[in-house]
C-alpha cells in the first residue's frame, strides 16, 4: 500500500500566518505540522509516499524531508496548482499509486491513542483482503459542522452526508481515508460538486453504493485534532505539549518510528541525532539511542 498527504490549500483561515509558509510547515508544538500526518503512514507500514501540495511551498517540503532515505521510505513530490476537491489528489497521485492501494491523509490531521497501529492494520487488511474502502470517523458534538458517517453495528456505512442540518449520528469523518485500487478509475469519473471540487464525498458514495464502505472508530479516549484555525491550532500545540511533558515521550517522532519499524539502524539514528543538535528533540533522539 502506498500513502499520500494532502499538503496544498492555502489556508487563508490562519491568515496571517499562512501568507508566506505553507500551513503544513507550521510547527504543532516542537515540529513541523507535515510530521503528524507522515507518522501515522510511517506506523501503519507504508513506505512509500507522495507529498501533494502547492508549487510555491514544494520546494519547502524538499527541504524539510529531502527523498526520505534518511527514514529509510522513499517521499515523492507533485504539484496541485490549484485546489480543487480532495479526491484530486488520486488523479494526481495516479502514477505514483500504480496498481497498489492507496491511503490518503490530509496534512492538517493529528490523531493520537492508545491501539492506533492496530486500528490501522485492520484498515489495511479490510481494503486488502475485502477490496473495502475504509473511513475513520471519531465522536463528536457539533455534527452539524462535519462529514457525518451513518453506520451499523457492524462497521457498515449506511450513509454520508456532508454537514447536514440534521444529522443522524455524531460520528465525523476524519482526514484519513483507505481505498483499493479502484479509487483511481472512480475519481477521474466522478462530476465535480456545486463548488466546483472533485469531493472524496462523492467517491465515498460509490463504494457506499457498492456496499463497500466500511467504518473504523477513534474511541473514547482517542484524540483527533485538525488545526485548520487559530484556535484549533492553539488547542493542537497545547495538547501536544502537554502529553510529551507527562509521558516523556514524542508524538510524531519519525526518526523513533522509522527506527522501532527497522527502517534504519541505530548507527543511522545515531547521525539523525547529532543533526538536531540541543534542541529538545534531539535530545529525546539522543536518549532512544541510549
Amino acid at each position: 500500500m502506498k500513502g499520500i498527504i494532502l499538503a496544498g490549500g492555502s489556508g487563508t483561515r490562519l491568515h496571517p500566518l499562512t501568507l508566506a509558509v505553507s500551513k503544513q510547515l507550521l510547527p504543532v508544538y516542537d515540529k513541523p505540522m507535515i510530521y503528524y500526518p507522515l507518522s501515522v503512514l510511517m506506523l501503519a507500514g507504508i513506505t512509500e509516499v507522495l507529498i501533494i501540495s502547492t508549487p510555491n511551498d514544494l520546494p519547502n517540503f524538499k527541504t524539510l524531508l529531502g527523498n526520505g532515505s534518511k527514514l529509510g521510505i522513499s517521499i515523492k513530490y507533485k504539484e496541485q496548482k490549484s485546489p480543487d476537491g480532495l479526491a484530486q489528489a488520486f488523479t494526481i497521485g495516479e502514477e505514483f499509486i500504480g496498481s497498489d492501494n492507496v491511503c490518503l491523509i490530509l496534512g492538517d490531521n493529528i490523531f493520537y491513542g492508545a491501539g492506533f497501529y492496530d486500528l490501522l492494520s485492520k484498515a489495511i487488511s479490510s481494503v486488502e483482503n475485502e477490496n473495502n474502502a475504509v473511513i475513520f470517523g471519531s465522536f463528536v458534538n457539533d455534527p452539524q459542522r462535519y462529514g457525518i458517517a451513518e453506520v451499523d453495528d457492524e462497521d457498515n456505512v449506511l450513509s454520508v452526508e456532508e454537514k447536514p442540518k440534521n444529522p443522524k449520528s455524531n460520528y465525523a469523518i476524519t482526514g484519513l481515508y483507505f481505498y483499493p485500487n479502484s479509487v483511481v478509475e472512480i475519481s477521474k469519473n466522478i462530476l465535480p460538486s456545486q463548488r466546483g471540487e472533485l469531493e472524496i464525498t462523492s467517491v465515498n458514495d460509490i463504494y457506499l453504493k457498492n456496499n463497500q464502505l466500511k467504518f473504523q472508530q477513534l474511541k473514547r479516549g482517542f484524540a483527533w485534532l485538525d488545526t485548520g484555525t487559530h484556535e484549533s491550532l492553539t488547542e493542537a500545540n497545547e495538547f501536544v505539549r502537554s502529553v510529551e511533558k507527562r509521558t516523556g515521550f514524542k508524538i510524531a517522532c519519525l526518526e523513533e518510528i522509522a527506527y522501532l519499524n527497522s527502517y534504519i539502524s541505530k548507527s543511522d539514528l545515531k547521525k539523525l541525532a547529532k543533526e538536531y543538535g540541543k534542541s529538545s528533540y534531539g535530545n529525546y533522539i539522543k536518549l532512544l539511542v541510549k
